[in-house]
């Protein structure tokens, strides 16, 4: 390879660490390829979106079980917490219906 070439890559390589990305090689089945390619361009996108794939792909290849509580934990995350809401349900009249 040339010095030119050498240095394009080097060049490249740089900019991507720069923009908090590296460069590797991993070792897969054939019909996977789509696969890895597209996971990796989506944790490399940031965000919400990419976090939750991250979350469950290490949930999945870690061999955890679920953690409970998740439902219970989110409703007591809400801004509604202590705000005394009366969520009594009002009783009217039984409505008759003809079949």
């Amino acid at each position: 390879m040339s010095s030119s070439q050498k240095r394009a890559i080097q060049n490249y390589r740089s900019r991507l660490g720069e923009r908090g990305l590296a460069r590797f090689e991993v070792l897969g089945l054939d019909g996977d390829r789509a696969l890895i390619r597209s996971l990796a361009r989506r944790l490399a996108e940031g965000g919400a979106e990419s976090a939750r794939i991250r979350d469950v792909v290490t949930r999945t290849i870690s061999g955890e079980p679920p953690k409970t509580g998740g439902v219970y934990a989110w409703l007591r995350s809400s801004p509604l917490v202590g705000a005394d809401i009366d969520l009594e349900r009002v009783r009217g009249k039984v409505r008759e219906i003809d079949l």
